[in-house]
């Protein structure tokens, strides 16, 4: 995308230098300030945005103060050099100086539509986007017809400071340890960054490029994107970020490949941002005193969880009067450190339904909500139990291929890779299975899910397992949480048993079942129990269906793995009790319940098998009110650190539940037999 750069000099000798899309409309909107300037300068033609952003601030930096033209040329061949721009393109620009800027500019074109302008704005507000992503936005809102002028209108928009227009990646400079300075291109839209510095090696590089550059036709380099050799970093794996040759920069230019799912993002590639605050204003008329309390009583809560919805709630309502006394200039300038609250909830405790409170308090203060959780099938299971729970208000459900992609609601549903086409958009975040795949430990999804709430926003994040530094910050006092230790039927989680077994491989090599888990087995199918077989390796699933096929004739049995394309038949089937046995992987570690099942563990001392991963599995027994007290077997050759304190974790959760008296009478310590 092309970007024209100019400048302008104020009475005081200060420079102001901009990056527009469309100077005429720059020289329209904003006229008043166009004539009041003692200088203007603009460079024509138009470069790439990228080299425009990091131009114009270089310029900024440089050229700020009662700087003549000459020196103006001086600091911007310098910048065009280190942007990595060939000297072709470079001896094709001309500097423009006028003493002053008279008349807006006069065009042939049609004058803008404001009212077009008003609802693109309206649109944008809160969203980050692309410009093929802008299309879609636009047909959806009925604009489809001004979408060959859109970049009148986003700059107009950013005339207006409701837009923002910035390259898709930026360069960062960082002091090292030994005081250097350090030169890495970060992601806008997704935050990933180079691994090394971008130093001699791009310079190389960009050698190279402007050969290979000049050896293609100029019109072939854009359709067939000559790629420079990949760079790794010193392990060998290859970097988020890469570099190809392009026909907007005339060189290389940095793409991210991390977040390219979502569609490519280049140096040059225009990011616009909608001011969350446009947003704010067109919901202010809905607004009323922050006094409404949610309804308890319609949402059939059990003790514990109304326990933690209610500190849910006392939550929002503290960071909502902390938010009210901070004026919104200095929240926006606040640090990405915004409050957060873990509900740290067992297994089939509902946390669903506890969150209920916490949307209704929010949705009666007008306040705009997101639940994001890292699968599709789980935003597909949510959104009819959130549409009957609010039937009043709109539900918005974001996957890759919905129907709804550009639809706004006032709770909306989405997996977490969606979150990066938002912007300072939500009051209230809420993060489903924070320690789950794709989630975990994901650098580009925590960003989105950072840049996608507000500044005056908080997070409310949900857990059955939270990851360590989460769960040390809760116990120090520095996270605010609350624990849920009791599923919503009052019994307590069933605790694993230790059995001793030869390795998995081992059972496979000699083609038998051992005595004691035949035994085992044989008392949960007698009982007319669904059971579950986890073993560690995809490659072991096949092999232990045909052996349990084989030691019990009697009984279906099955597998699924994350390589089995009818998983969710399978899985359905095994609901429906067509088979007893299921032989799977961690791929059903979480987000299944079948009635009335028991769990085995195989393999439990494998190191893919954690402590998150064991209690999850053991979690997917005893989840039904008619059968509470299903069976989970640890079955190893070794007792390791991750069995003793998934045993442990469960074992306390147990007991917390009954010391605050959310266990039914019968299930209580003192009555229960161990």
């Amino acid at each position: 995308m092309k970007a024209e750069l100019y400048g302008l000099r104020n009475n005081h000798g200060l420079w102001q230098w901009r990056i527009t899309l469309d100077y005429e409309t720059d020289a329209a909107l904003l006229h008043a300030s166009l004539s009041a300037c003692t200088a203007l300068v603009r460079f024509r033609p138009e470069v790439s945005l990228g080299q425009a952003s990091y131009l114009a601030a270089r310029l900024q930096r440089n050229c700020r103060r009662n700087t003549n033209p000459t020196d103006v040329w001086r600091e911007f061949v310098i910048g065009c050099r280190e942007a990595g721009m060939s000297r072709e393109n470079l001896a094709r620009i001309k500097m423009e100086p006028l003493l002053f800027h008279t008349q807006a500019s006069t065009s042939s074109r049609a004058p803008l539509n404001f009212r077009v302008l008003d609802q693109l704005i309206r649109i944008l507000a809160g969203r980050s986007l692309l410009p093929e992503e802008l299309a879609g936005l636009m047909e959806s809102a009925c604009l489809g017809e001004w979408q060959s002028d859109w970049k009148r209108y986003v700059q107009a928009g950013v005339c207006l400071g409701a837009l923002q227009v910035e390259p898709g990646m930026e360069w960062v400079s960082r002091k090292s340890w030994t005081g250097s300075i350090r030169h890495t291109v970060k992601c806008r839209r997704c935050g990933t960054e180079s691994s090394r510095e971008m130093g001699r090696e791009f310079h190389f590089l960009r050698k190279i490029g402007r050969q290979v550059l000049r050896f293609f036709a100029i019109g072939e380099a854009s359709s067939r994107r000559a790629t420079i050799p990949s760079m790794q970093d010193n392990s060998g794996h290859q970097r988020a970020v890469n570099w190809s040759m392009c026909k907007e920069c005339g060189g290389l230019c940095a793409y991210c490949e991390e977040c390219l799912t979502m569609g490519r993002i280049r140096q040059c590639s225009v990011l616009i941002r909608g001011d969350p605050a446009w947003l704010e204003r067109a919901n202010q008329h809905g607004a009323g005193e922050l006094c409404k309390e949610p309804d308890w009583g319609h949402w059939g809560l059990s003790p514990a969880q109304k326990d933690a919805a209610f500190a849910g709630v006392g939550f929002l309502k503290a960071t909502a009067a902390r938010s009210a006394v901070v004026p919104a200039d200095k929240l926006r300038a606040q640090p990405a450190g915004l409050p957060r609250f873990l509900i740290w909830a067992v297994t089939g405790a509902g946390k669903t339904e506890m969150i209920f409170p916490l949307i209704e308090y929010e949705l009666a203060h007008n306040r705009q909500v997101l639940i994001a959780t890292p699968r599709k099938d789980v935003v597909l299971e949510l959104a009819p139990r959130l549409i009957k729970a609010f039937p009043e208000c709109s539900v918005v459900s974001l996957y890759g291929g919905s129907e709804e992609r550009w639809s706004r609601g006032q709770v909306t549903l989405a997996t977490t890779h969606q979150l990066m086409r938002f912007y300072q958009a939500f009051d209230l975040v809420v993060i489903d299975e924070l320690d789950a795949y794709p989630y975990h430990n994901n650098p580009m999804l925590i960003h989105a899910a950072e840049g996608a709430c507000k500044r005056s926003g908080r997070y409310v994040l949900l857990s059955a397992t939270p990851p360590a530094a989460l769960a040390k910050e809760a116990a120090r006092g520095a996270l605010a949480c609350v624990r849920v230790p009791v599923r919503y039927h009052r019994h307590p989680l069933p605790v694993p048993k230790r059995l001793v077994l030869p390795r998995v491989e081992q059972m496979l090599k000699q083609g038998r079942i051992p005595g004691k888990l035949r035994s085992v087995l044989a008392d949960s199918l007698r009982r007319g129990a669904q059971v579950f077989v986890f073993v560690p390796r995809i490659a072991w699933v096949e092999p232990l269906v045909r052996l349990l096929g084989k030691t019990f004739p009697e009984f279906a049995v099955k597998g699924t793995s994350s390589k089995d394309e009818n998983r969710r038949d399978t899985v359905q089937g095994f609901r429906d009790r067509t088979f007893a046995l299921l032989v799977t992987t961690t791929i059903l570690e979480r987000g299944v319940t079948v009635p009335k099942s028991d769990v085995f563990i195989l393999g439990a001392d494998a190191a893919l098998f954690d402590e998150a991963s064991l209690v999850q599995m053991a979690g997917r027994a005893g989840r039904s009110k008619d059968d509470p007290a299903g069976r989970v077997f640890f079955g190893s050759r070794e007792w390791t650190a991750s069995q003793l304190r998934a045993i442990g974790q469960i074992r306390e959760m147990n007991r917390l539940a009954g010391k605050k008296g959310y266990l039914l009478e019968s299930d209580q310590p003192d009555r229960r037999r161990e």
